[in-house]
């Protein structure tokens, strides 16, 4: 029960404000509800499947419990839906959507001690759609794992054998590409823009084991310009921040594909940063490439964010405030006039 119940009451408190027409009563190993017919009925669901994710040795936090109450209340509706449409048994109709369980705990790398995992049923469809899927687009707000579920499934991969080496990229747009014209060294002047693909490297593989394999070429770390003329063979190749590429930049990428290899793109259509009047080659992939055999499109949301709460209810808010603006200039547009504005 105390594993259950969560450190400090956290996962009991959770479940109490997502079942505020529930009333909680915890004695020793029971635990009593009352309430709303329905509500309870739910909130045993949770319990149980709360109950069954830890059985499958995954610790139980305020967020999965959280997260397991979203999947069963979007379940809920997708059950009553599918009985009424096709004349189903509400227990036909809930084997379409699935489980808590089976979502959270999903593995997809153990390193370091620790396992890393999906923690939205957005973020196991993202996974899935990595594995079934030679081309995989993640696209989504920052905090949704977009990055970081990439680079453990390129891990997972080379571990596995699967592939020869990772290559991980993003375009140095604040540098304009044109790192020439920056001081120190090459490594000085794209650190700077590569930093957070070197993080995530960190977090999943042994920091003295990355001067090696990157000495060896078996992970590969560089700016998108060096990509052109290349040919990909037998690589995982994660491309980051792909909003700030240009249309030219994306084809030009996901033409380095090569026989054996996998490409997963990330990127959030809401924060372009490139120069005015300058198109989106992730917005533009998106509308091209829908369709395509073997490339999967995977929209990440607020729900899926998985840093502090506060970034889900910051990321909504902003999505809101974004829909009742009046319409925009193009991308870019905007910056142009402002410098010349300046006199630029």
């Amino acid at each position: 029960m105390p594993e259950l119940v969560g450190s400090g009451d956290g996962v009991m408190r959770e479940l109490e404000r997502s079942f505020p027409e529930v009333d909680f009563l915890v004695r020793g190993n029971q635990i009593s509800l009352t309430g709303d017919e329905a509500e309870v009925a739910l909130a045993v669901t949770a319990i149980d499947e709360l109950r069954s994710v830890l059985a499958a040795g995954v610790p139980i936090t305020p967020d999965i419990a959280r997260e397991s109450v979203r999947m069963l209340r979007g379940a809920r509706g997708v059950v009553t839906a599918a009985a009424g449409a096709a004349g189903a048994s509400a227990a036909e109709a809930r084997s379409q959507a699935e489980r808590p369980v089976a979502v959270l705990s999903k593995s997809i790398l153990s390193t370091k001690g620790r396992t890393i995992r999906p923690k939205t049923q957005g973020q196991a469809e993202y996974v899935n759609a990595m594995e079934r899927h030679t081309v995989t687009f993640g696209i989504g707000p920052a905090g949704t794992g977009k990055t970081y579920l990439a680079m453990a499934q390129a891990v997972a991969a080379l571990q596995a054998k699967k592939v020869s080496r990772i290559v991980l990229t993003r375009p140095a747009v604040e540098a304009g590409e044109r790192l020439g014209f920056l001081p120190g060294s090459l490594s000085d002047k794209i650190d700077p823009y590569l930093r957070p693909l070197y993080d995530a490297l960190h977090d999943m593989v042994d920091a003295d084991s990355i001067p090696r394999l990157m000495e060896a070429g078996t992970i590969e770390v560089a700016p998108l310009a060096y990509m052109r003329g290349r040919t990909l063979n037998d690589s995982f190749i994660i491309l980051d921040e792909a909003q700030n590429t240009t249309r030219e930049q994306m084809k030009m990428f996901l033409t380095r594909l090569g026989f054996g290899s996998t490409m997963v793109v990330t990127g959030d259509v809401t924060q372009v940063d490139l120069p005015g009047g300058t198109q989106s080659g992730l917005r533009a992939a998106r509308e091209i490439l829908k369709g395509v055999e073997d490339i999967a499109f995977c929209e990440l949301g607020a729900n899926d964010v998985v840093r502090h709460r506060l970034v889900s209810d910051i990321v909504t808010a902003y999505a809101k405030a974004d829909e009742e603006r009046e319409p925009q200039p193009r991308e870019g547009q905007q910056r142009r006039l402002d410098w010349n504005r300046d006199g630029a």
